[in-house]
């Protein structure tokens, strides 16, 4: 199967309202463009440095989303382009991007991630430092980003209930943010391994990268 086939599949099995990330780190400029001929536009990319030469490389009318973990000192690099930050983790970083946007006259749309799973690997906030940073005194000042919604990622095991469960507490931390703040409409879970679980449980949006291109290079 050739990308565009593999994308086309898997977008035809989509349900309406779900956005499909298409995860092209590591892939070459070359692979991204014939997901892009297929029509696609949205890509995900992990390390900053790469997806800015993507970026300066590609056209213009891709949406370019952060995925990966996100280091401060790196923020202004993407700053002028990035569509969707998903890994947003503290307060700090936000700060920071709130800081880089301003620069650029932009607003960059974020998701807050929650760490759902039990591997202690993943980043992410507990549900008490989401509750204390949205309600926070400089959370409310920030002018230059705009909380979109959350982002999660699920244990890395093959028992669908724990999968399952971490889902669903994401779900119910969503629906209690959409009910704190205004604009709230992304829900970011579910990856080549675990996606239709994910969009079984609410996602909105899902990360794939494997299914298109093929294993990572």
């Amino acid at each position: 199967m050739s990308i565009k086939e593999n994308l086309l599949k898997i977008k035809a099995s989509l349900p309406e309202g779900v956005t499909l990330v298409a995860v092209s780190k590591t892939k070459s400029p070359e692979e991204i463009m014939q997901a892009y001929e297929a029509g696609h536009r949205v890509f995900g990319e992990n390390k900053i440095q790469e997806m800015t030469q993507k970026w300066e490389a590609l056209p213009k009318d891709i949406a370019w989303h952060m995925i990966g973990h996100v280091q401060r000192n790196k923020v202004k690099y993407m700053a002028e382009y990035v569509s969707l930050i998903h890994g947003v983790d503290s307060l700090r970083l936000l700060k920071e991007i709130d800081k880089q946007a301003k620069k650029h006259a932009r607003t960059i749309d974020c998701l807050l991630q929650v760490h759902i799973a039990e591997e202690d690997t993943k980043f992410g906030l507990s549900e008490q430092e989401l509750e204390e940073m949205v309600s926070s005194e400089t959370f409310l000042d920030m002018q230059n980003v705009r909380i979109k919604g959350l982002m999660g990622m699920a244990t890395f095991t093959d028992d669908e209930n724990q999968i399952r469960k971490e889902f669903k507490y994401l779900k119910l931390l969503y629906i209690g943010l959409k009910a704190k703040l205004d604009g709230i409409d992304t829900l970011s879970m579910g990856m080549s391994g675990d996606y239709q679980i994910a969009i079984e449980e609410g996602s909105t949006m899902v990360r794939i990268g494997s299914s298109i291109f093929g294993t990572r290079n």
